[in-house]
């Protein structure tokens, strides 16, 4: 902004010298003086090109999945996801490994960070990819990574969402028979998983986004876990274009389908609000229009209400002190903001494969190329810019 505002500056000054008109010079001649030509009128100047926003600063590089971020202070931390490991970033100092999962194949996630405490969640799956057990682990003053609580055992006791129908509500039986084996679901409850994909801790609480139970739980210290609040389903006109392509029956062409809502990071603004970013459930690309939102979640109540919509794979979000919230997007690569108290979101920056968002100050930190190309090695990235 700063800079924006020097160019602005720069550009006044030279449209004003531009039309400053030469003051006629006079002598005193022995005939009377030919009027003088009048001077022609200076061309405008071209006003300034909008300057573009600084490189970001990279701070660590070749990372394998670092879709969590956490800064505290000078520090940030960074999973590398399906490399299974938690690192620290210093300034001028070597990356520092700070846990690495002892089962293959585990996943390390949801890293938050408050006063030196770092808290984040270890997923393991079996052979088929089915979430086996998730917990939440913190690390503090020793240095040694401790459980804090089971949230795969909170799931299959509460299962949030099991009340929950996604799909088509209300289908007709005869429409129900016409539905394809092979396609999705007519409709279904809440399932029975857990995949802990964000946290951030306020004061004693750690909230969690579970992406797989749809909801936001609150972790007490002692590891006691209760759900503040389960995220609506997303309804989507079931098109003709979209049943003939899931090949659908036409009873099905005009009704509404509920995605599930899939919780992906979760911050606390200025107001104590919870601000949740989402997925709709269903493809996350563009095929379907850019459904994915920005949730505000009252702490106590569970209150939901929506903050803004029209984001493609929103997968991170951070809030500004001054309550603007900003959304990463996984597969536009675009960073978004939504200004206090707007419902519209406006991207800020274009980055690639963009994971989590983290807001500090005036700094965004940001992580990007999450994902490697095909037969590429991985090159993920934390990195730094102004906002």
């Amino acid at each position: 902004m700063r800079t924006t505002r020097i160019l602005a500056g720069l550009a006044a000054t030279a449209l004003a010298a531009g039309t400053l008109a030469a003051a006629p010079s006079l002598a005193v001649p022995a005939k009377p003086a030919k009027p003088a030509k009048p001077a022609k009128p200076a061309k405008p100047a071209k006003p300034a090109k909008p300057a573009k926003p600084a490189k970001p600063t990279v701070l660590a590089k070749g990372l394998l999945s670092p879709l969590s971020i956490a800064v505290d202070g000078t520090d940030v931390y960074v999973t590398q996801s399906f490399g299974g490991s938690l690192q620290l970033l210093r300034p001028g100092k070597q990356p520092k490994t700070l846990y690495t999962a002892t089962k293959r194949g585990a996943e390390v996630g949801a890293v938050s960070a408050r006063r030196g405490t770092v808290t984040f969640a270890v997923s393991e799956s079996d052979k088929d990819g089915n979430y086996t057990a998730t917990r939440l682990l913190r690390i503090a003053g020793s240095g040694k990574a401790t459980p804090v609580a089971n949230l795969l055992a909170y799931e299959r006791k509460a299962n949030p969402d099991g009340d929950v129908t996604y799909g088509v509500r209300g289908l007709a039986d005869d429409c129900a028979a016409q539905w394809p084996a092979d396609g999705p679901p007519a409709s279904y409850p809440g399932i029975v998983d857990s995949h802990p994909y964000a946290t951030t801790t306020v004061k004693r609480t750690t909230y969690v986004a579970d992406a797989a139970m749809n909801a936001i739980l609150a972790v007490s210290p002692q590891g006691k876990v209760r759900t503040v609040a389960v995220l609506p389903g997303v309804p989507t006109e079931i098109t003709a274009g979209f049943a003939e392509e899931q090949g659908l029956p036409q009873c099905a062409v005009g009704l509404d389908y509920y995605f599930e809502s899939v919780p992906t990071d979760v911050e606390v603004g200025p107001d104590g609000s919870l601000y949740v970013s989402s997925l709709p459930g269903g493809p996350e690309d563009p095929s379907m229009g850019a459904r994915g939102q920005v949730f505000r979640v009252h702490p106590r109540s569970g209150k939901v209400s929506r903050v803004a919509g029209g984001l493609v794979s929103p997968v991170g979000v951070a809030v500004a002190d001054n309550g603007d919230v900003y959304v990463s997007q996984l597969f536009s690569g675009a960073i978004a903001k939504i200004k206090k108290g707007s419902d519209r979101a406006s991207t800020v920056r274009r980055l690639s494969m963009t994971g989590d968002v983290e807001v500090r100050g005036t700094m965004l930190f940001a992580t990007t190329d999450v994902l490697p190309p095909k037969g590429k090695k991985p090159n993920g990235k934390v990195v730094s810019f102004r906002r």
